[in-house]
């Protein structure tokens, strides 16, 4: 910036043609709006002073502004003006650039506007807009428009087909997203690794390992380049997909890896379980000098939570805070699981007590966890008083509280409560499981039976139920709210989505397959134990994924070692 403001003052010095100065000073807006060495604030000091900026200048500042560290509507703020001024109008550049900025900031209204601004000019065919159209729907979530736009496409490039996949991938809509790819394929479009990393995370997100190892040997038949974010995604897919041991063996090979990759193996070897791993890896990446970020610690901090480590754990944190990282939302919440998990609730309260930042929702009900497992009732009411202000209408709250009068034999109470949930029509978000056989995802919601195997699955779990009485089970229908009897509780663990899946699982494969799981809730105690006898009943391998990290269980013993 030095050199350009010498510049910049050599410009104002010399005596030359409006149209010489104009031309150079909007050079320099050009950079100083766009290059990582740049200064925004002087471009924008720089733009108001010239009377009449030329659509290079306008777009520069747009596009300037979406590039900034701290996204705002700015650039959308700056098209209106230019619009208004009737001078000079906008070009398919400006377009997408305002286009990329409302999808960056979510602007839903705002693009919707701009979409129809590019309608009224005439430049809804251009390759550049109808991607930044699909880009802007994808990123706000509104898929079916995405959609739309994307079917209006008459000549679809590569750019436009990854946006598409990625925005598929993005909310988790795993099949439509694989699809997709493969009609790509037969379109004739060969896929960059921008397009793998967008498959790649799709795979990861719903745990289809197969086609995940389909799409990593098509990568290597196609001779795509892996480049650092792709190798990353790849670790990142196999870890979240319940193959740590690939993901481990692709992360050895990378020639190179920046804080992203390093974090995605922590964060994934976390997720396992597999705390000294996690750990050894974090002492490798100092080793490395690569400066660790929130995700780093994120994963570090739950490594150490997910064994119990609570002392090393605070000396994480104190190492985090002397990199200079403020502690985000997130990293809060893993030291208090940390402290909760170890039983340590009372300091866990104190903790988020004198946080320099509102608790969220999520921390309030970890400690709430804490409270209902360890059986803990004056803080428990406390803390469930603080989360149901912030939330009113989550179930799992009242399940919670619920959950905690009956820990007591408060019974009064525990009605209270759930008469409260039921006049406020407030309902418990269903359990979702999934499992990916012969390259598509099936889904199973708790009590579901629309699957057109459904009788099938009732014999396989029928067959479970038999199994698991026989070697002395008792089902745990504590963790069943309902008014119910307890034969008609038992019949709803029955149902849960996990077993759903697991009886599909048994049903459509062999030993030595590994069952894989993925569901969207934390695995109740109860299906964590039955997991456990089938999988040494069935002789088979069953790994699942639930909202909180894996269980691989084998031979009638989890990974986690009951401690989850």
């Amino acid at each position: 910036m030095r050199v350009l403001r010498q510049i910049h003052a050599r410009l104002l010095t010399q005596s030359m043609p409006i149209a010489s100065f104009s031309f150079g000073l909007c050079k320099i807006i050009g950079f100083c709006a766009l290059s990582p060495h740049g200064d925004i604030d002087y471009a924008r000091r720089l733009f108001s002073q010239i009377r009449s900026p030329n659509i290079f200048c306008w777009n520069s500042m747009i596009r300037g502004y979406s590039q900034s560290q701290t996204p705002s509507k700015e650039p959308v703020i700056l098209f209106r003006k230019m619009v208004k001024r009737g001078y000079p109008n906008p070009n398919t550049y400006t377009m997408a650039f305002v286009l990329k900025a409302c999808s960056i900031v979510s602007a839903m209204e705002e693009g919707q506007q701009v979409h129809a601004n590019v309608l009224k000019s005439g430049f809804g065919s251009s390759p550049f807009v109808e991607t930044a159209l699909v880009n802007f729907y994808a990123k706000c979530e509104d898929i079916v428009l995405a959609r739309k736009v994307f079917d209006e496409i008459t000549d679809k490039n590569l750019v436009a087909w990854s946006t598409m996949i990625s925005g598929y991938a993005k909310i988790g809509l795993v099949n439509e997203a694989l699809s997709l790819f493969r009609d790509m394929q037969k379109a004739g479009v060969v896929p960059d690794e921008v397009t793998m990393v967008s498959v790649i995370s799709a795979c990861a997100a719903s745990g289809a390992l197969d086609t995940g190892r389909w799409v990593h040997a098509y990568i290597k038949k196609q001779l795509i380049e892996t480049d650092l974010e792709l190798s990353t995604a790849l670790v990142n897919m196999y870890a979240k997909c319940g193959w740590i041991e690939r993901a481990k063996e692709v992360f050895d090979a990378m020639p190179v890896k920046d804080t992203k990759a390093w974090s995605s193996m922590i964060v994934g070897l976390a997720i396992h379980g597999l705390a000294e791993d996690a750990l050894e890896e974090f002492s490798r990446m100092e080793k490395a000098k690569v400066e660790p970020n929130h995700v780093t610690f994120i994963g570090v901090l739950s490594a150490c939570a997910h064994s119990g480590l609570v002392s090393e754990g605070w000396r994480y944190w104190s190492s985090m805070l002397e990199f200079e990282i403020i502690p985000s939302m997130e990293l809060y919440g893993c030291m208090v699981d940390l402290l909760c998990r170890a039983s340590l609730v009372e300091d866990a309260y104190t903790f988020v007590q004198t946080m320099p930042i509102p608790p969220n929702p999520v921390i309030w009900r970890t400690v709430l966890v804490g409270c209902k497992r360890n059986k803990i009732l004056d803080i428990g009411e406390l803390v469930a008083q603080r989360v149901l202000e912030l939330e009113p209408h989550n179930a799992e709250n009242y399940i919670l509280l619920s959950n905690l009068y009956a820990s007591h034999s408060e019974w009064e109470m525990m009605s209270q409560v759930r008469k409260e949930m039921k006049d406020r029509g407030i309902k418990a978000v269903p359990g979702c499981s999934s499992i990916e056989l012969d390259g598509l995802v099936h889904e199973f919601v708790m009590g579901d039976w629309s699957h057109p195997e459904a009788n099938e699955i009732r014999d396989i779990l029928r067959d479970i139920s038999k199994r698991v009485h026989a070697v002395g089970h008792q089902p745990g229908i504590s963790d069943v709210l309902h008014d119910m009897v307890d034969e008609e509780k038992e019949n709803s663990l029955c149902e849960h989505s996990e077993r759903l899946a697991i009886a599909y699982g048994l049903l459509k494969t062999k030993e030595p397959t590994v069952i894989r799981i993925v569901k969207n809730l934390r695995v109740c105690g109860d299906c964590h134990e039955v997991t456990k006898i089938i999988s040494a009943e069935y002789r088979r391998e069953i790994i699942v994924r639930d909202r909180v990290r894996f269980h691989k269980f084998v031979d009638g013993s989890c990974s986690c070692r009951d401690f989850w």
